[in-house]
């Protein structure tokens, strides 16, 4: 992995995170950036305990969650009190990933929530009215 690839730690519930960091390799092959967090069977203090030595391991200084109130963002939130200059970004999804792993933006919070503004936009309800 070069020194000039921004590192994230993407977290989530069973396979959610291997997908998704899988996806994102395939699409842009930018995947190695991302590292995969899975917490299947793992308490809250026990996924604390991996995020913290994934941040210190890998040099990430970002952490993408599945889920808003799922324990891998309470795990993250506990984290972000304890290790300083860590940016957290709730409600992972592919665009959002896109968007980080293709960012030029130096900065790893700023390009954060620049892909987090992408994800959200790219939510969309389609319905067909009969």
């Amino acid at each position: 992995m070069s020194d000039d690839v921004k590192r994230a730690l993407v977290a989530g519930h069973a396979d959610f995170a291997a997908g998704i960091v899988s996806a994102v390799e395939q699409i842009t092959g930018r995947g190695e950036g991302l590292v995969p967090i899975q917490v299947r069977g793992l308490c809250g203090a026990d996924i604390e305990a991996l995020l913290k030595e994934s941040l210190l391991t890998s040099g990430a200084r970002v952490i993408f969650t599945d889920l808003h109130a799922g324990s891998c963002t309470m795990a993250a939130r506990r984290v972000l009190r304890e290790v300083p200059g860590v940016t957290l970004v709730a409600g992972a999804n592919l665009p959002m990933l896109l968007d980080y792993a293709l960012s030029q933006n130096p900065s790893a919070a700023e390009a954060a929530r620049l892909a987090a503004e992408r994800g959200r936009a790219a939510v969309s309800v389609f319905e067909v009215k009969e």
